[in-house]
């Protein structure tokens, strides 16, 4: 174990010293020595947890759930206890984001996360007490804020509490494209255009109907995300590190899951095997294998509309996105489907997401997956750039879209539709034929002079 102890230099700084040396650390800042080492050895990405306020709101959850059980079951002083809750509420206000600089990628299985927390709310809660930041006296980031809980079951169980969260938000954005599809679809129910297969002329479609269909797949992708991420709800607090609950009383286990559910208003559920949790995250790799169903959908959706907008005098031109900014530094007047476009890249920025997640379950090794943090983080990233995505989407392309009747109607009435008509009439061989004999202008002649109305 590592042995914390500080000595107060100035009012400037102070010098933190553990087992592998000495840390000069400035006096306003409340994380300490270990996120100091994870800073030095552990950083890349250049993702600050900081950046993830509601990651960092579920851990410190964790930890007034934590302190709640271990007052309760008199594992620490309810003196000391009552600072940390204290302390922990104002992380969970939204208060010191900015003392969390560790990457959010970082090796270790968590630690820097889970020490980058502790120390933050033992220097709040010693502060509480009148001590200084840094002095660790009375209330010590491992052996008070950390006891009976290990990082694996920390952070296993504030990410899919963040998760959860960030959710209700994707929801939201989820919730209004599709009131939009819905719309657009009821609004052009009597708007007859062109099919088209293998982007070939096909038949005549009622353009409502064809949005119908965009309405239909967004439902059902929502609600098997919404599945998944309802299935997070089942965590291993009190697992300790590899499921054996080792470090944590049974009493302990008994009744923190009861007050993490209080904590955070969900009804949270311990795992049926904390061995199982602590050893794969599949839950979360099928939360991002649905966001990137999702996605899949997405682009689709999103390639359709540049599509049915192309021109606009040279493309399909059924429907008008709204015009937002100039789409060209060389053609005067070109308006591009920029929103489409958005949404599609962020749909391929969610697939990129999803590759990294699928990763860490298959690199997960014997009792633990150390790589979860990186899963998680992942996973938050995809919500929330689907969430501002699909807001844009909604507001500035779905709920502005014009409809061109005229070229809809031009298209109705063009050849391979009239062909399926005069097919539904005379039957399949008889059209055959007629194409043999007269070819498409022989066709056009036939129709012209009332083909459909011949017996």
């Amino acid at each position: 174990m590592v042995i914390f102890i500080t000595i107060i230099e100035n009012s400037e700084k102070r010098s933190e010293i553990d087992s592998f040396g000495t840390v000069e650390i400035s006096n306003h800042l409340l994380y300490g020595i270990q996120t100091v080492r994870a800073l030095q050895n552990l950083s890349f990405s250049g993702k600050a947890l900081s950046l993830y306020p509601t990651y960092i709101k579920s851990l410190a959850m964790v930890k007034k759930a934590a302190a709640l059980t271990n007052i309760e079951t008199a594992a620490i002083d309810e003196s000391l206890g009552s600072c940390i809750l204290a302390a922990c509420d104002e992380v969970i206000s939204g208060r010191h984001l900015d003392q969390f600089p560790i990457d959010i990628l970082h090796g270790g299985g968590g630690i820097g996360t889970n020490m980058n927390i502790n120390e933050v709310i033992a220097n709040l809660a010693n502060e509480m007490t009148g001590s200084k930041r840094g002095s660790y006296s009375p209330i010590h980031p491992t052996d008070h804020v950390n006891v009976s809980q290990s990082t694996s079951d920390v952070c296993h169980t504030a990410m899919r509490i963040a998760i959860i969260k960030e959710y209700g938000q994707l929801e939201l954005s989820l919730r209004k494209v599709q009131a939009s599809l819905d719309k657009m679809a009821d609004s052009c129910i009597e708007v007859t255009t062109i099919s088209r297969t293998c982007l070939q002329d096909a038949m005549r479609v009622q353009l409502g109907d064809s949005f119908s269909g965009y309405a239909a797949v967004l439902s059902r992708r929502h609600q098997s995300l919404k599945k998944s991420v309802m299935d997070l709800k089942k965590v291993n607090l009190g697992g300790t590190v590899i499921g054996t609950g080792s470090g944590a009383s049974k009493r302990y286990q008994e009744l923190v899951i009861g007050n993490i559910s209080k904590v955070t208003g969900f009804q949270l559920q311990k795992r049926e095997n904390l061995f199982d949790a602590a050893q794969n995250i599949d839950d979360l790799a099928n939360v991002s294998k649905q966001l990137t169903l999702l996605a899949t959908c997405l682009i689709k959706i999103g390639k359709d509309l540049r599509l049915l907008s192309s021109g606009p005098e040279a493309g399909f031109s059924e429907i008008i996105l709204p015009s937002l900014m100039a789409g060209s530094s060389f053609f005067p007047g070109k308006v591009n489907p920029v929103i489409p476009e958005t949404l599609i890249q962020s749909c391929f920025q969610v697939l990129g997401c999803d590759r990294v997640v699928q990763a860490t379950l298959e690199h997960g090794e014997l009792d633990l997956n150390i790589f979860e943090g990186a899963s998680g983080g992942n996973i938050l990233d995809a919500m929330k750039m689907l969430e501002k995505s699909l807001n844009l989407f909604s507001e500035k392309c779905l709920d502005g879209i014009k409809v061109n009747k005229e070229k809809c109607e031009e298209y109705a009435n063009s050849f391979i539709p009239s062909v399926v008509e005069l097919k539904e009439k005379h039957g399949y061989s008889f059209v055959s034929k007629l194409m043999k004999d007269k070819g498409m202008k022989g066709v056009k002649e036939f129709l012209n002079s009332g083909g459909l109305e011949i017996d």
